[in-house]
């Protein structure tokens, strides 16, 4: 048997592998904050525009699944537009058991404005997500007016009365073929206050909005809520049916029209805003965990490497710095604390962003915590065999079909 050794070995060991790792989080950090397209940034917002000489038609396309509780804000936004060209809404009731149909249809009787079509699909073939198919539908009936450009845009996306001339102003001007915007998403109560900007602050550190933007860059992405399309664009890229079966729909979208050939745009949204509430932390994590394995491709290995990644970039800092202070580690603290300090400051842009106070930054890795634990659920159920449930369906394996449960 091999001898233990002096009791300081033990320690000096110990002390070596917290240094290591609380180094290795800084380099990671230092990183982010350079070589990851500026990320933290906000900046991000519709690109110069001027107004075209002849305004393009656009039918508006909102899939929708039980969304009475946030019709009446949404809709007569839509309704609203004051659009100098063609404009139309479509609503497609993805199979709603609150009357979200008959609400809509009260809505435009109500509130007028842009000429609005409610129609439902009935329910979607095997490989079809629901709110895909919806989109399909909507995209057919649109097809009959032939429009120049589609507006994708969620049941729950409010939008300020010009937001459709400036999309579309955007598209024409910088000649893209998709225009998304990130919604504002709503914040108001402590769970959202500690949840939300990190969302949209790990989105853009997933996909680098200044790298979308560039052409030849593999980077590609959308946020559902606003979606402009130039209908060309869709047609090559077979939009939907070649996304038919994807649960992060926005993402696949943007791809597939970026694989195509086509010219992409993400950036965040000043007058489009989210009027769904997720009050409670069990919201959240619905949100969250119902999509966060397909992220992964429903990969353990890339589970394993995305807690593993989540653990050093954004645990180890922290721990880094109470850890090295405790076993006296100057070395271990300093690059601790270094490291939370740069996550800190890259997160006080999105808290301005949505009018969050500076002393949340500083909790982003107990935010981070909970989305390991979001995205560790997510497998979990998945592995099961059953998918994250989301307004009355499951959804599994990417190959599986939609299913009630």
């Amino acid at each position: 048997m091999r001898p233990a050794g002096p009791p300081w070995w033990g320690r000096l060991r110990r002390v070596s592998a917290l240094v290591w790792t609380a180094v290795g989080s800084l380099a990671a950090w230092l990183w982010l904050l350079l070589g990851q397209g500026f990320f933290w940034r906000t900046d991000v917002r519709l690109p110069p525009r001027r107004d075209p000489d002849v305004w393009p038609s656009v039918c508006v396309v909102v899939p929708a699944r039980d969304e009475a509780a946030v019709l009446p804000e949404s809709l007569p936004s839509l309704l609203a537009q004051e659009y100098p060209g063609r404009a139309e809404v479509f609503l497609v009731d993805d199979g709603s058991s609150d009357g979200t149909g008959e609400l809509a249809r009260a809505l435009g009787r109500r509130h007028g404005g842009l000429p609005l079509t409610v129609a439902s699909p009935g329910e979607p073939p095997a490989g079809w997500t629901g709110k895909l198919w919806a989109v399909r539908h909507g995209m057919g009936l649109a097809r009959a007016r032939d429009p120049e450009y589609l507006l994708l845009t969620d049941a729950d996306i409010a939008h300020r009365p010009d937001s459709l001339r400036q999309l579309v102003a955007s598209a024409v001007t910088g000649e893209y073929d998709l225009v998304s915007q990130m919604a504002r998403l709503r914040v108001e109560s402590v769970w959202e206050r500690l949840v939300v900007p990190a969302f949209v602050y790990f989105f853009a550190q997933l996909y680098p909005f200044r790298w979308i933007a560039r052409k030849g860059s593999r980077t590609a992405a959308a946020a559902g809520g606003c979606v402009l399309l130039r209908t060309a664009a869709a047609e090559r890229a077979r939009i939907p049916d070649a996304v038919r079966h994807a649960v992060i729909d926005d993402v696949a979208v943007a791809r597939a029209v970026k694989g195509s050939g086509g010219h992409v745009w993400l950036g965040l949204a000043d007058r489009v805003d989210s009027v769904r509430p997720y009050p409670r932390l069990h919201d959240l994590w619905r949100m969250v965990s119902r999509s966060a394995y397909a992220q992964l491709r429903h990969s353990p290995l890339l589970l394993a490497g995305t807690v593993a990644g989540l653990a050093v970039v954004y645990l180890v800092p922290p721990v880094a710095l109470v850890a090295g202070l405790a076993a006296g580690s100057r070395t271990a603290a300093v690059a601790g604390g270094l490291a939370w300090l740069t996550m800190t400051a890259t997160y006080l842009p999105m808290l301005r962003h949505y009018r969050q106070p500076p002393w949340l930054a500083p909790l982003l890795p107990v935010t981070a915590l909970l989305y390991l634990l979001m995205t560790v659920d997510s497998a979990v159920q998945h592995r099961r065999g059953r998918g994250a449930a989301w307004k009355g369906r499951t959804y599994a394996r990417p190959d599986a079909a939609p299913e009630r449960p």
